[in-house]
């Protein structure tokens, strides 16, 4: 089917090398050290599970446990800490079977009531921002005995098992983490491959291993440094001096060229590329003055050339998006790009008279300075010159780290703004369902019933995922239509790493989220 032909797409990694080397995995008994340092662009905002829907999910995936999870390879959930199924035809109960011995990293027992409490403080706490969204079709959650735990649904939703496996609903320890609020300070109780020994926001997480863990993960090391880096070019200078060993989230487009190239300070560095589901678009705010306007919101998307944007900012690095469903994943189309064609600065001065404007329109865009790399600033000006170009807009650009960011669009504060996603599962409902509705991952920026109350449950009542186009080449145009947001490319993920380092064609899973016990330092034959 094309849906599994595409989740497998998704996982497969193409490593790179820059230069041959004749390694082997060390071997037990091996005194070569399996301590990985690894450094990214892409901090946690939060540390509780309960607040995440974003990056944060790179630490969590690899210090909690969920029910089932996405290993490596998988073109389906598999069994993490529990054995799961629906037990009717018609996908509303969800039959979970936890593995025996579980514990946290406290020593607490991880049983039914504790996956509950992880569940149900979601649904209590609504953080904003928060993964909310993704428990839509959860009506409540049943525990049986110790260690049987069953999901009913409102309604069919084949995609639960999908969002069971991403970090959100990861499993915390019901005496750490508060029932109605979400956890402060920097420890984390989980039960996950690592337990997180030493963390400081924004600069380093020190994980070592847990040694009562029991899941599917296969540590490849015995412990991990992840180093934060405000700026890509500082996390590439600490790869080339030997301070990290990896990288993952954050190279520019300049630096992952300049790794292909084999340059003379790069000798002795690899590179691995992951096919991407990553996205990136603008939000329009539909309550803001000028955004709101439809008229505005058609002619930004006959100006935007994605083509000058990705050649100029990201060479290769990335592809023009005309969906807000990428390619690889099913019922893709190209619906922006059919209804507005090539830009065209005459037709989009038409569109804004004929709505009575005249004058050039004034707004202001935001973007992020830390959480997608430190290409989005050269992407915005590039986005400034296109439509200012044009004669008909004069566009001021503003920025805020992602914490403040978040926090800002998430109150309705920026009339448009600059959004970057990575898939929680790679299936069209997840590049769909997270920005219709008033729990948005966008700020619940745009709602819109036809999508939300027919087309979205129509399609998770089919299991064959590969079924689901007609609905969701129906919910693509209608956001043409409305245009509260504009697609504008899709990227590919890399990973650069010292030639002793293996594992990286495996580290990236298929939610695209990094599992750092896939790892490890080589021996040298």
């Amino acid at each position: 089917m094309f849906y599994r032909a595409s989740l497998q797409a998704a996982a497969a990694l193409a490593s790179l090398s820059l230069v041959a080397g004749c390694s082997a995995l060390s071997g037990s008994g091996s005194d070569v050290d399996q301590h990985i340092s690894v450094g990214t662009t892409s901090s946690p905002s939060t540390l509780d599970p309960a607040g995440a829907w974003d990056n944060s999910w790179e630490l969590m995936r690899n210090v909690f446990q969920t029910l089932v999870s996405f290993p490596t390879g998988s073109t389906k959930p598999q069994p993490d800490a529990a054995e799961c199924v629906f037990t009717d035809s018609t996908s509303m109960a969800y039959r979970c079977e936890l593995k025996s011995g579980l514990k946290f990293s406290d020593g607490e027992t991880l049983d039914a009531e504790a996956v509950k409490y992880s569940i149900d403080r979601i649904l209590a706490i609504k953080a904003k921002g928060g993964p909310l969204g993704l428990l839509g079709s959860l009506d409540r959650v049943e525990t049986k005995g110790d260690d049987l735990v069953i999901f009913h649904l409102k309604k069919s939703d084949a995609t639960f098992p999908f969002v069971l496996a991403t970090p959100a609903m990861s499993i915390v320890a019901p005496k750490q983490y508060p029932k109605d609020k979400l956890r402060t300070g920097n420890a984390v109780t989980g039960s996950g491959p690592y337990v997180l020994d030493h963390y400081e926001p924004h600069t380093v997480a020190e994980l070592k291993k847990n040694d009562s863990y029991k899941g599917f993960a296969n540590r490849k090391n015995d412990s991990v440094t992840i180093r934060y880096y405000a700026k890509s070019d500082e996390m590439v200078e600490a790869l080339r001096a030997d301070k990290i060993d990896a990288t993952y989230r954050g190279l520019t487009a300049d630096e992952v060229i300049g790794l292909q190239s084999g340059k003379k300070e790069d000798k002795g560095l690899q590179l691995v590329e992951s096919v991407g589901a990553d996205i990136r678009f603008l939000v329009f705010n539909p309550k803001d003055p000028v955004a709101g306007k439809p008229a505005v919101r058609e002619a930004i998307a006959r100006l935007v050339d994605r083509d000058a944007l990705v050649a100029k900012v990201y060479q290769g690095t990335a592809e023009p998006l005309y969906s807000i469903v990428p390619k690889g994943i099913a019922a893709h189309t190209t619906s922006f790009f059919d209804t507005f064609g090539d830009p065209d600065p005459k037709k989009a001065r038409e569109v804004l008279t004929d709505a009575g404007i005249t004058e050039p329109v004034e707004m202001t865009f935001w973007y992020t300075t830390d959480r997608y790399g430190s290409s989005t600033a050269p992407e915005f000006e590039e986005i400034k010159r296109q439509l200012e170009k044009s004669g008909l807009f004069k566009i001021t650009l503003r920025s805020a780290p992602w914490t403040a960011f978040q926090e800002g669009f998430n109150k309705g504060q920026y009339p448009v703004f600059g959004r970057g996603w990575f898939p929680d599962f790679p299936d069209p409902d997840n590049f769909i369902a997270p920005f219709v509705g008033k729990e948005s991952a966008t700020g619940g920026m745009y709602v819109n019933k036809k999508i939300t109350d027919q087309l979205l449950p129509s399609s998770r009542k089919e299991s064959d995922r590969g079924a689901v186009s007609k609905q969701f080449a129906e919910a693509q145009q209608i956001m043409v239509q409305d245009i509260p947001l504009l697609p504008l490319w899709q990227g590919k993920l890399y990973i650069a790493a010292g030639e002793d380092i293996g594992g990286g064609e495996r580290a990236l899973d298929p939610q695209t989220v990094m599992q750092m016990w896939e790892l490890y330092r080589k021996a040298s034959w």
